[in-house]
């Protein structure tokens, strides 16, 4: 199909026009153009705009079909109804794919903005345009340093390997703004607006064969065609890890959904049930999406689902503890060979069972190296939870531990909670990340949580 050979042409333009295209500070144009200019976008940008004949220092053209060059990627922040006219403009182009800002469509309580949504629908999809949006803040791929937004700070968020499908702007925002402060990568952000021509099921496609990107995580307000997630996301099972966050619960929910994205919410129970049967790990909030996707990202799923908590101190463990049991993994009893060597590391004073109380080994980096290694190749622990806060007494545990787990690499998953005054363990911490050799969370019920969705997702595969 046309469409879907033009999705990679799409996030992967080497030409890019910004219809309404513009100077001036108070138009979307002049911002998706800063976006552009300001993430990085070393290719092709043309400006397109009737009334200026040099746009942020580069020459401006009427419309699209006056510049000669091929043009893959179409930036549209027009009046809705403009919009008609510019895609046949861009049919006839040759355009391989457009972000539509613009909004005025099927959202609106006018029937004449539905009229208008299926006009332009059935130009893009007789000419095999793939279409993001309309009604979208954009989408961006940090790959290609593609900023197609209306919101250049975007382009200073970490490349990794997140994709996040959203159908609100403020949501991929909020998420975007998130991650910044939490260190965490994307591949790609994408708005889906009110979906004319690509939706979840057209995303999934795609990004199953997206190198780039690694997780898939979707924020769903509302769908027309709930089926077509569905039978994709079955399609694609396995091959990707899949997260979703479901909003809509409530009849308020629901009728702002239609009012946002031009389709109802649905049956919240029944979505969350499909989408769990479909292999789709659902959360209920944006700070869980998030570090799940993180962990997903960085960290093998455990083969069972027993733990190991390794804590400095005893509080941190007791509340990891409590929210195992919550989340449905288990604290393992240690072999007995592990149980040995863990009571010639510590005194009797201290919780040498799991938990295990680590708070006696504060002067003993070697102490700390010994437990975890123990731990480490004990067969009844799936996934470690390694939980340090700093005292001034254990300034060196880290220094102990960092080559053991750099070297091991996560040959289970070992998530943590290590916690610090700013600038005492900051270093250590993005370096034991950076190489794969632990995730870090800002308190033990992140940390446990990550690790249980871990779990879950992992029993999901194996229906």
């Amino acid at each position: 199909m046309k469409k879907m050979a033009n999705m990679k042409i799409l996030f992967n333009p080497e030409s890019v026009a910004v219809i309404g295209a513009s100077d001036k500070e108070a138009k979307l144009g002049f911002h998706v153009m800063k976006s552009l200019i300001k993430g990085g976008f070393s290719d092709k940008i043309i400006p397109v705009n009737p009334g200026g004949s040099e746009i942020m220092g580069l020459m401006a053209f009427p419309s699209i079909t006056d510049y000669e060059g091929p043009v893959d990627l179409a930036i549209v922040v027009l009046p809705a109804g403009l919009v008609p006219g510019v895609f046949k403009e861009c049919a006839v182009k040759g355009v391989k794919g457009i972000v539509l800002i613009s909004a005025g469509f099927k959202e609106i309580d006018d029937p004449a903005g539905a009229d208008l949504h299926e006009e332009i629908a059935g130009i893009a999809n007789e000419a095999g345009i793939p279409v993001i949006g309309p009604n979208t803040f954009g989408m961006i791929n940090f790959h290609s340093d593609l900023n197609a937004s209306f919101t250049p700070e975007f382009s200073h968020l970490k490349k990794g390997g997140i994709c996040l499908v959203s159908q609100s702007g403020g949501m991929s925002h909020l998420l975007g703004f998130m991650a910044m402060r939490a260190d965490v990568g994307f591949s790609k952000i994408v708005g889906l607006g009110n979906r004319l021509n690509v939706d979840f099921a057209q995303m999934l496609e795609y990004l199953t064969d997206d190198s780039d990107s690694k997780v898939i995580v979707l924020y769903i307000e509302g769908l027309d065609e709930p089926r077509d997630l569905i039978e994709g996301a079955k399609k694609y099972n396995g091959k990707k890890p899949i997260i979703a966050y479901k909003t809509g619960k409530g009849m308020v929910g629901d009728q702002a959904s239609l009012s946002h994205t031009g389709s109802m919410a649905g049956r919240h129970e029944i979505y969350t049930g499909a989408l769990s049967q479909a292999g789709i790990l659902t959360v209920d909030n944006a700070e869980t999406l998030l570090d799940t996707a993180k962990a997903m990202a960085s960290c093998p799923i455990p083969d069972s689902p027993g733990m190991a908590v390794l804590s400095g101190q005893a509080g941190p463990g007791m509340a990891a503890c409590d929210l195992c049991a919550d989340q449905g993994l288990n604290i393992v009893r240690f072999t007995e060979k592990t149980q040995q060597k863990i009571n010639e590391l510590l005194p009797p004073l201290a919780l040498r069972t799991n938990p295990v109380d680590m708070g006696p080994a504060w002067y003993d980096s070697s102490a700390i190296e010994g437990i975890v290694r123990a731990v480490m190749d004990d067969d009844n622990v799936g996934g470690i939870l390694f939980l340090m806060m700093f005292a001034s007494a254990n300034v060196d545990a880290l220094k102990g531990i960092s080559g053991l787990l750099e070297k091991w690499g996560q040959q289970k998953p070992v998530i943590s909670c290590i916690l610090s005054p700013p600038g005492i363990w900051d270093e250590q911490i993005r370096a034991l990340e950076e190489s794969g050799s632990l995730v870090n969370y800002p308190t033990p019920e992140r940390a446990t949580r990550a690790m249980a969705n871990l779990w879950k997702y992992g029993k999901m595969k194996t229906f």
